[in-house]
């Protein structure tokens, strides 16, 4: 199938680019510039030219696919809510696209939009429309969708790494270095769910490829690394001393970061592994970030 991808030479879409071609797809993938054009080549893609501002650029490369894969996502979270609403654009405009088809279209979200209750394990049965994190819109705009006849889906990410990159890590990393030290919140016992990049890139193809019109799929490999867990790793690799602060001083400390880093956000695959036969096998969170080179 000729597939639309979205975030094409983004990290996590660059790695689904060879998974879908190694499957005998074809990828038409979204991009803004002409080195990312040649990077879509070299990487064996097709690309389409346009940006998450022009609706029309992606209106026109959802109509010329057999389906679409949407995980572009502004990654300015200085701006969160504002690209959040943003996305909610993008999939309105993919799913008139699609409408009156049954063209898959898997779109994507957090983990945490499973979860109810703060701490308890997220799930692919729930959505949590109240949930404070604005990415909700994203999921609300695919119900929107779904309920207009597009064959829509849910791909929920965790953190998502490698030695090199590691979701809401990077930028939690580069916080540590300009405050000279490794923060937690707390006790730091409360938990952040991951999965090895080459294991989310395989997921995806599977969700393309399996899923139910309506159904959501957590990308989880492991349901809770703890936050304090990940500190002491990090301490070590920039050799900063790791400490602990209490919530009243997380706003100064962390600025836009500090919710997130207080969550407890575990989450569960288990469904979504046993579903669509996917087992992960990737480095583990830790693993990676004992992997990386700090210098």
């Amino acid at each position: 199938m000729r597939i639309f991808l979205t975030g094409a030479t983004g990290f996590v879409g660059s790695a689904i680019i060879p998974e879908l071609i190694n499957a005998g797809h074809q990828v038409l993938g979204l991009t803004r510039s002409d080195a990312g054009a040649e990077t879509l080549v070299a990487a064996g893609a097709e690309p389409h030219r346009g940006d998450l501002e022009d609706l029309a650029s992606l209106r026109s490369g959802a109509a010329k696919s057999d389906g679409v894969i949407h995980c572009a996502f502004d990654h300015d979270f200085s701006n969160f809510v504002a690209n959040c609403e943003k996305d909610r654009r993008v999939i309105e405009a993919l799913g008139e696209a699609l409408a009156g088809s049954d063209r898959p279209f898997v779109i994507t979200s957090g983990t945490g939009m499973g979860n109810s209750i703060p701490g308890q394990l997220a799930t692919e049965d729930v959505f949590n429309a109240e949930h404070p994190n604005p990415r909700r819109a994203s999921e609300i705009a695919g119900i929107a969708a779904g309920e207009r006849g597009v064959n829509v889906s849910v791909v929920r990410l965790p953190q998502v790494h490698d030695p090199v990159k590691q979701g809401l890590i990077t930028p939690y990393i580069q916080t540590c270095r300009d405050k000279g030290s490794v923060a937690y919140i707390g006790d730091g016992q409360n938990r952040w769910p991951a999965a090895h990049i080459s294991d989310v890139a395989r997921l995806y193809r599977l969700v393309f490829e399996k899923h139910e019109a309506g159904s959501r799929y957590n990308a989880v490999a492991e349901e809770g690394v703890k936050v304090r867990d990940m500190a002491e790793v990090i301490g070590r690799g920039l050799k900063l001393p790791v400490v602990s602060l209490t919530p009243e001083q997380a706003g100064a400390h962390f600025g836009w970061m500090g919710a997130f880093v207080s969550w407890d956000m575990p989450a569960s695959g288990a469904h979504t592994q046993q579903l669509l036969g996917w087992h992960p096998t990737g480095p583990s969170m830790l693993a990676d970030l004992e992997a990386m080179n700090y210098a």
